[in-house]
């Protein structure tokens, strides 16, 4: 005797949700590295000065379509102030903001798509160092939150990109 299985003789198919957030691709939109005292940089072994901006930018394609961009910019200098190298990097994604309230469009895409992207940036950054002959320049998690509210308090609640009057306060 079989034993009809488990839910039911017609169990119903599970429907799983859709997705707030779908990344259709991502890419380097410009990658910049300058070196200018080599080779003398690099027989040189001082310890650097580091200064690192991460910035986050939206443009939208269509009504829930964006494109996310991830700036890195970093600058090492000696204690003298001479220049080791400038970095820049622009990493980017393209997105789709699933069937959610408009004031989650923020948070979704200046916090969880950049959240999503920063691991690949951050290995692009520490191979172009190492490449370019300097120990990989590893990057520390970056706080998208703070980020996120430093923009907010910046552009008085409207974020550039993100369609105006619909970002919520995180």
């Amino acid at each position: 005797m079989s034993t009809p299985p488990p839910g039911g003789p017609n169990p119903q198919p599970q429907q799983q949700a859709p997705s707030p957030l779908t990344i259709h691709g991502q890419y380097i939109k410009d990658l910049s590295f300058e070196n200018p005292r080599a080779p003398q940089s690099l027989i040189e072994q001082k310890q650097p000065q580091l200064q690192l901006n991460v910035n986050v930018a939206t443009r939208q394609f269509e009504p829930k379509t964006f494109e996310v961009s991830l700036t890195i910019e970093a600058t090492a200098t000696t204690p003298e102030k001479e220049p080791l190298f400038v970095l820049e990097l622009i990493y980017a994604g393209t997105v789709t903001i699933g069937d959610v309230p408009q004031d989650h469009f923020g948070p979704l895409l200046l916090i969880e798509t950049p959240r999503l992207l920063f691991p690949f940036a951050r290995a692009i950054v520490a191979n172009a160092t190492r490449e370019a002959g300097f120990p990989p320049l590893n990057i520390a998690p970056v706080d998208f939150v703070a980020l996120y509210r430093q923009q907010l308090e910046a552009q008085g609640g409207n974020i550039p990109g993100v369609p105006s009057g619909q970002v919520g306060h995180a």
